[in-house]
């Protein structure tokens, strides 16, 4: 008998012993909102797309291919202009204050989402009042002919034409999926703008408030279809500062700190309270020239400032050893990267020679836009201003930096305002198109997210042709020859190619970087 009551007695303790703990990522920025097929940004992305929301399916950085998740299964017809995906029948949408659903996910929620991206008539289309940048940038509205619903569970796509990378498309943040009964409910209340400010996905956590340079704040997702996260709540401390960042996750205030500078990934080596996170990441930095305005819409302008910065100086300077020098617009490692292409070497006399050339002896005015804090993309965007500027003062050209916060440099990088703009790219799976169609085409011009504003009629059907076969070879010789223009016309200034880093503190387990940017706390745990 005392045995018994000594095991009832233990049994009542474990949940207890066991009980989840809170887990505060400190994070760089504000996300811009919540409706996430209306941004572009990684930050925004990574708080709403990554945590609360799924996609038809997803792809595995480990394993490098696409999985299941909303989407069971899927076949693809033997012309490619069809693809049908089954539904999974487990998957349902977040219970709240704001909404109870009446039923699972259904093909009419995955219909409903494209929808609204692609058909003006639909009443939820201009509800996005920049567009639908990603959607738009890879040609949604071009290549996707319609989208029907079958039976309830299952949902097929039609193709105007073959396109290889579709299937890696729908692992993209913009194509998360939406609840079509919570989007007629807001629609009936003439609350469409609640979309942005009060989401609603299927993923393993729901959204609970945000307070603007404070927190966003979660809980865990009892009915995931992928199991209930193992901590008690997520939050986001909004930290722009990298070093308060780690000054943070050393007091315990965060468990995670995202984005550290490389002196922080040093100092923390040392630390025994701290584990430290890496792996290559599939991420250009660069710096954008603005070609639709003079002087830089001469290529001879954006040659000289290739050849006028010291890239070596401003790698060691700004990422520390945590980064390689970027010549072209894709990490080295990727498919179809043309290793024959030089790199612009660091050359000012040449610099000023094409200056003269171009008509601009003395050189000229510019402005440089930069965000505040640090980033992966970017660990110390002062100093990489400062010493851009002062390379530049060498050939004449007169550098103002303006720094503005984060949703105000995409909202005005989007439409165009910039000239000079330190930027960074992350694709979202291992295809080159991830970068070339959204920051090359002609569609990512209208969309925003082409940050050179470049619009080249070849450039644009070399990119296009490239995902319209599944021949390898074909697309890498297409792909090669699209880098060359890139690199011909000089429409970046690439600087790096970081190692993605996070800092944790030992007590974390179960998280792990991703090399695409992309987050994912479904299953870490605090102990």
């Amino acid at each position: 008998m005392q045995n018994i009551h000594r095991a009832a007695l233990l049994a009542a303790l474990l949940p207890l012993a066991a009980a989840a703990k809170p887990l505060t990522v400190c994070t760089d920025a504000n996300p811009e909102g919540f409706d996430v097929v209306q941004y572009n940004s990684l930050v925004t992305t990574n708080a709403s797309a990554d945590v609360l929301m799924n996609r038809l399916l997803d792809y595995d950085a480990a394993a490098g291919k696409l999985r299941p998740s909303l989407a069971s299964s899927w076949e693809v017809s033997p012309d490619g202009l069809a693809y049908t995906f089954h539904l999974r029948s487990d998957a349902g949408f977040h219970v709240t204050d704001y909404f109870k659903p009446s039923r699972k996910l259904n093909a009419d929620d995955v219909v409903f989402t494209f929808d609204r991206m692609l058909n003006p008539d639909n009443p939820w289309y201009k509800t996005a009042p920049t567009g639908y940048p990603h959607a738009q940038s890879m040609q949604f509205p071009k290549l996707i002919k319609s989208v029907g619903k079958v039976d309830a569970q299952t949902v097929r796509f039609e193709l105007n034409y073959p396109e290889a990378t579709f299937l890696s498309s729908l692992t993209m943040g913009f194509a998360s999926i939406y609840s079509a009964e919570y989007a007629s409910q807001l629609l009936a209340a003439g609350k469409t703008a609640e979309l942005n400010s009060k989401p609603i996905g299927t993923g393993p956590f729901i959204f609970k408030s945000f307070a603007k340079d404070a927190q966003v704040r979660y809980l865990p997702n009892a009915l995931y279809f992928g199991g209930k996260p193992k901590v008690s709540a997520l939050i986001y401390a909004i930290t722009p500062d990298s070093s308060v960042r780690l000054q943070k996750l050393r007091a315990g205030e965060c468990q995670v700190a995202l984005s550290p500078k490389p002196q922080d990934i040093e100092s923390a080596r040392g630390d025994a309270k701290l584990q430290l996170k890496q792996t290559p990441a599939f991420m250009t930095a660069f710096l954008a020239f603005n070609s639709q305005k003079k002087p830089l819409d001469n290529p001879l302008v954006r040659q000289a400032i290739n050849l006028s910065f010291d890239k070596s100086h401003y790698l060691k300077a700004v990422f520390g050893n945590t980064a390689a020098a970027a010549n072209l617009v894709y990490p080295p490692n990727t498919w179809s990267y043309d290793k024959s292409i030089p790199a612009y070497r660091y050359d000012p006399a040449q610099a000023k020679k094409l200056l003269a050339k171009a008509g601009y002896p003395n050189g000229f005015d510019i402005g440089v836009w930069v965000r505040p804090g640090g980033s992966l993309l970017n660990p110390n965007p002062k100093a990489g201003a400062e010493l851009l500027q002062a390379d530049l003062a060498k050939v004449g050209i007169r550098a103002q930096i303006k720094v503005l916060e984060w949703g105000e440099l995409i909202k005005r990088g989007k439409a165009g305002e910039h000239e000079l703009l330190f930027m960074g790219w992350a694709g979202d799976n291992g295809d080159p198109d991830n970068f070339l169609t959204p920051q090359f085409s002609c569609s990512a011009v209208q969309s925003g997210t082409n940050f050179a504003r470049y619009c080249d009629p070849k450039l644009d059907k070399l990119i296009a042709d490239g995902k319209k076969t599944s021949d390898f070879k074909a697309r890498a010789k297409l792909y090669q020859a699209a880098q060359r223009i890139i690199h011909d016309q000089a429409l970046w200034l690439p600087l790096a190619h970081p190692t993605a880093y996070a800092l944790a503190r030992k007590e974390v387990s179960g998280y792990a970087v991703n090399p695409y940017g992309r987050v994912d706390f479904s299953s870490v745990s605090v102990r």
